[in-house]
């Protein structure tokens, strides 16, 4: 699934993401350009350097998970 960023993704915000996605027990991969990362790790995603505009996509090892694709959109840092 493909989201917009809405706003930059460093310290607070990727320390929010990364709890947000450790809730879930899939495996969430997250794309960008050549870059595959995976959600947990707060380290690769602050790699990521994530602006936004920005399209990332994610996908899911197992299950999709829509509520995590939900908390993301309505923690404001992603849009659909």
């Amino acid at each position: 699934m493909k989201l917009t960023v809405q706003k930059p993704i460093f310290a607070d915000a990727a320390s929010k993401f990364v709890n947000t996605a450790s809730k879930y027990s899939s495996t969430i991969l997250l794309k960008k350009d050549h870059w595959v990362i995976d959600a947990k790790s707060l380290l690769g995603v602050l790699a990521l350097s994530l602006q936004p505009g920005q399209e990332v996509e994610f996908t899911f090892d197992g299950e999709v998970e829509e509520g995590f694709i939900n908390d993301l959109v309505e923690s404001g840092l992603f849009q659909k």
